[in-house]
């Protein structure tokens, strides 16, 4: 397959405004994940007499992971219905929906810091279960209209530029979180959190998209089960989305950086918006490369090797009690992590047909989303158990246990070569 070259894939301006969307929601997440888990684990460890519960590091842990869970739930049970919805409803306009919401829930959030723990605390954990539910919508909604916005051949490219962006959003939104968060508290993350949000409803709203053809044949549940069935049937899409899965939802330790930050690395809030800004330090690097020279050959092996490296590097990440070996370690796990992302979302764009992409993209979220939120809530309970140190290291283990094992599982996956190749197999099945 001929790849475009890189940067002539935002010669199409509905890309270019998708893109410029999709980067501008991603920073104002990223800030506002800086805002939420400081201001719930200070509030957590903080004594009762200063507005806090004064609960202990393992206690206030499993507090981040709980928020965790509140965003997994509806993505559990909702996504599916997300993904039926990108299908047979106007892609474009469920996520302008979606993001007007964020919009609100930033509000609320902002509310949050002038009240008390015991009103603050619910109004975040409702905000975690609206932002759930959102999530179960916007990712089958994204994935199934930015492939109309460029030609076939220029997928590859455009997913790498995807990634790109949203990996540079990882690093400026975290960081200028932390330092907003120091400068001026809470309350100016979630106010420049809004005004990125309300940039990106202005991106959407003049996006010029292709007209959604709906299906005519729409059958509720049994196009639900059809995305499975899909996604059951071949082995490489299933080896790859559940690779994501089970690796991030053992080998993540993003839930527990609040804990490392104030508690073994003695770094504050800037150090903590600097090491959620370094996963995407590493990411970003491989990302451009890869939007520059896509994987031409043995996508599987880089994906297998890709996982082992991650797992490594989390091992040392735990291990460490000094900044700066924090910060490339992490780094390298967001490397690593870059080239799994790019390869499976690869596979899963070029083998669906984009009558079944909203669908099939929300089975692969509810993956990702239970190996991101879900695998925060595992870290918060191994933390309570293991200790934070404990937690980390069993993740980094498993990771590594992980990939081992799915070489064996899913030999198509492992031994898969070139994208046509997997392309061609999939049409097939």
């Amino acid at each position: 397959m001929a790849h475009a070259p890189s940067l002539q894939v935002f010669r199409h301006r509905p890309y270019l405004h998708f893109w410029s969307m999709r980067v501008s929601i991603a920073a104002a997440r990223q800030m506002e994940a800086v805002a939420i888990g400081w201001q719930v684990y200070n509030v957590a460890r903080d004594p009762a007499g200063a507005g806090g519960l004064g609960w202990s590091v393992e206690e206030s842990a499993f507090l981040l992971g709980l928020v965790g869970l509140a965003q997994f739930i509806p993505v559990l049970l909702l996504s599916l219905v997300g993904g039926q919805a990108a299908d047979r409803l106007n892609r474009k306009m469920i996520l302008v929906v979606a993001i007007t919401v964020r919009i609100l829930v930033s509000l609320a959030l902002l509310s949050s810091v002038f009240l008390p723990a015991s009103y603050a605390l619910p109004i975040i954990f409702g905000v975690a279960v609206t932002l759930g539910t959102t999530n179960a919508f916007t990712p089958a909604a994204a994935n199934a209209l930015f492939p109309k916005l460029v030609p076939r051949d220029e997928l590859p490219t455009a997913i790498a530029w995807n990634s790109l962006g949203f990996q540079t959003a990882t690093i400026v939104g975290p960081a200028l979180g932390g330092l907003l968060y120091a400068a001026g508290g809470a309350e100016a993350v979630y106010v420049s959190a809004i005004l990125l949000s309300a940039f990106a409803v202005i991106m959407l709203a003049t996006l010029k998209a292709p007209a959604h053809e709906k299906l005519a044949d729409a059958r509720g549940w049994e196009m639900v089960f059809e995305g499975l069935g899909y996604i059951r049937r071949n082995r490489i899409v299933l080896g790859a989305i559940s690779l994501d899965l089970v690796v991030v939802f053992f080998g993540g330790a993003k839930a527990l950086l609040p804990v490392f930050a104030r508690d073994i690395l003695h770094v504050g809030s800037v150090g903590l918006g600097l090491l959620q800004a370094s996963v995407a330090v590493g990411a970003v690097i491989v990302a451009f490369f890869l939007a520059t020279r896509p994987l031409a050959t043995k996508v599987g092996a880089w994906m297998m090797w890709a996982v082992g490296i991650y797992g490594a590097a989390t091992l040392v990440f735990g291990l460490s009690t000094v900044f700066w070996l924090s910060f490339l370690a992490l780094a390298v796990t967001g490397a690593a992590d870059q080239i799994s992302v790019y390869v499976r979302a690869s596979l899963i764009q070029l083998a669906t047909p984009d009558e079944m992409k909203g669908r099939v993209s929300s089975v692969s979220f509810i993956f990702i989303s239970a190996s991101n939120e879900l695998g925060e809530f595992e870290s918060g309970v191994a933390a309570r158990l293991l200790g934070p140190v404990g937690a980390v290291v069993l993740g980094g283990s498993m990771a590594i246990v992980t990939a081992l094992a799915w070489t064996r599982l899913f030999p198509q996956l492992a031994h898969a070569d070139r994208f046509d190749d997997v392309e061609e197999q999939a049409v097939k099945s």
